[in-house]
């Protein structure tokens, strides 16, 4: 995988997303943060995170997708069930993943992170291919970026946020980092 200018890599499926916007003058990315989304809840596969990033999910199609109707949400990667990698906004941008969010004393976690949602939920393990390609997309992001930190979202937002969820292997994880 290689970068461009604006940090589109290659070797992953885009979709670009509207959901995203400048990062502030002088911060860097120091930061990666780990996500959990499905949607429906608890149900893979499908188009309905791709829609739901990209504000074209209709509404109508599921009781739940009426509750995020008003959100305008986005991360840069999702790594899918089966592996798979899209990347919805360029790493040079701000996606808005974070929400309200706090990292050792720094606010507003977007502004210098990069944020990869994982196909799943807190209520299963994830895929041994998920993990497989979270590495591979990791290390890669490390050569680019002076990351620092990798943490699960719950860690930015206790409270608020659970995800990745009980079930992400931590260990297994960082030890296939090294």
């Amino acid at each position: 995988m290689k970068s461009d200018a604006l940090g589109w890599l290659s070797g992953v499926r885009h979709v670009a997303s509207p959901n995203h916007d400048g990062r502030p003058p002088g911060v860097h990315v120091d930061l990666l943060v780990i996500h959990s989304i499905s949607l429906p809840p608890n149900e893979y596969g499908g188009r309905a995170i791709e829609q739901f990033f990209t504000n074209s999910l209709d509404h109508a199609e599921h009781p739940f997708f009426e509750q995020i109707k008003e959100l305008r949400v986005s991360s840069h990667f999702l790594i899918r069930r089966n592996g798979q990698v899209v990347q919805f906004v360029p790493c040079g941008k701000r996606a808005w993943h974070a929400g309200v969010s706090n990292w050792r004393g720094r606010t507003r976690c977007n502004d210098f992170s990069i944020g990869i949602e994982l196909e799943g939920s807190d209520f299963e393990p994830y895929a041994e291919i998920q993990y497989a390609a979270l590495v591979r997309l990791t290390r890669r992001l490390k050569r680019i970026y002076p990351i620092a930190d990798i943490v699960g979202h719950s860690d930015i937002a206790p409270g608020r946020k659970t995800d990745p969820g009980p079930f992400f292997d931590w260990d297994g994880y960082f030890s296939r980092l090294k």
